[in-house]
């Protein structure tokens, strides 16, 4: 073969965020003070056990199907620390799964907050220490130490890059949205202002396109078929350098059902892309090495990947949402104090996105989307039963403050306290 006419490889992306809130239950204003439990495990284990049995099961193992297949695959994870514990309790097998799946040398793993929480916003000492617990946990379960990060939801700003890069991580994955890009593309490799963290933007309209749309009868576009996308995937790798796919991987079995033939769309699709001769597949790492940043990508204030207007507002965009997160913000300190590990987990899965994102007020397709998601009759109860359990939480810390006085007053050396009470 001619090498001058050998066709050239151009590169994709592909990564699933996986994740489970573990939500709260029941908890009235007569609760507080009772002792009762705030987290609704009961529940938590028949929704885990239902997406693992619709989902990550039949999804985990076609992938490894796949690849074993077909090699030259490659597959990125974020799987949250809340999902990853819940997983580990109620459904072991799709941890070993996953396992599997990173035995194969083709899956790559993300680094992200454990408890999938708005943390950078109130806290940067949080938010290292969650980055620092998932890391760990990703390098324990699954033998990789991840060199990219992504934030909750995408969240990112520059200061966001900076902490990243200060934490050795060689790239981060955000949302690739015009307001940041100007009339630049997303898909090419960017690179922080000041730190040479390299930067990924999600190519929003093709990842949307499988996440939301490619089911939809009312769709311009339905049905999407695997030829037609692929062949939206080879118009723009013949012209640009890097598509970063991205999206929640409940959508393959959760939020669009096996009888939509979604897994067949899964299946057929990468079959077509690992075998196409201007298409390769690359995990995040790879990307670093293989590729160099086009331009500096400027993001002074935070963007994401929700809703429509792809900012914080999902999580605090009303008076509900900013009351409640300052609220959680203020017991930082306090819970800390105590010493307690039990209270400190509490307050930091209080911490996790879901729990403001219930308490949207939005209307038309994102006000749908939240309350598909929410378990909540209103965003209004959302609040309340949220600020309960806060309230409680509030309580449980000022006891435990009050035992451990009484306690380190109790254990004293007797002469010791005599000479603290004679000074």
């Amino acid at each position: 073969m001619n090498l001058l006419h050998k066709p050239k490889k151009n590169f994709l992306n592909l990564y699933f965020q996986v994740h489970l809130p573990r939500r709260l239950g029941q908890f009235s204003f007569f609760d507080i003070g009772t002792g009762r439990d705030y987290f609704d495990d009961d529940l938590n284990l028949i929704i885990v056990r239902r997406v693992a049995k619709d989902c990550y099961l039949p999804a985990n193992f076609l992938l490894l199907k796949l690849i074993q297949k077909y090699p030259n695959i490659r597959i990125t994870f974020s799987i949250s620390g809340s999902a990853l514990k819940q997983l580990e309790v109620f459904a072991p097998a799709v941890v070993e799964s996953f396992q599997m799946l990173a035995a194969t040398g083709a899956v790559e793993f993300l680094s992200e907050t454990y408890y999938h929480s708005l943390s950078f916003l109130h806290s940067k000492d949080e938010f290292t220490a969650q980055i620092e617990k998932h890391t760990e946990k990703v390098q324990q379960l699954f033998g990789m130490r991840p060199t990219v990060f992504r934030n909750t939801e995408l969240i990112y700003n520059d200061d966001v890059g900076r902490i990243s890069h200060n934490l050795g991580f060689k790239g981060v994955i955000t949302e690739g949205i015009d307001k940041i890009l100007g009339e630049r593309s997303p898909n090419y490799v960017y690179q922080h202002p000041d730190r040479p963290t390299k930067v990924f933007l999600r190519n929003y309209r093709l990842s949307d396109d499988i996440a939301f749309r490619c089911t939809k009868k009312e769709w311009s576009q339905w049905p999407l078929t695997p030829t037609k996308y692929v062949a939206w995937l080879e118009e723009v790798v013949k012209k640009e350098e890097l598509i970063t796919l991205s999206m929640d991987y409940e959508t393959f079995g959760e939020h669009h059902k096996a009888n939509t033939g979604i897994f067949r769309f899964l299946e057929t699709t990468l079959t077509k892309v690992a075998k196409h001769k201007y298409i390769k597949m690359v995990a995040p790492s790879e990307a670093i090495e293989l590729l160099h940043p086009v331009d500096t990508i400027e993001v002074p204030e935070s963007i994401s990947w929700a809703d429509e207007n792809r900012d914080l507002s999902a999580w605090l965009g009303n008076d509900l949402q900013q009351d409640a997160f300052d609220a959680l913000s203020k017991l930082e300190e306090p819970v800390k104090t105590t010493g307690s590990t039990t209270l400190l987990n509490t307050w930091r899965y209080l911490q996790t996105s879901d729990h403001f994102y219930y308490m949207s007020t939005k209307e038309e397709n994102d006000g749908r989307m939240h309350n598909y998601l929410s378990p909540y009759e209103s965003p209004y109860e959302a609040f309340m039963n949220y600020m309960n359990v806060l309230s409680d939480l509030s309580l449980q810390i000022e006891k435990h403050k009050d035992i451990s006085k009484i306690v380190r007053r109790e254990f004293t050396l007797p002469e010791t306290r005599k000479r603290t009470n004679s000074s």
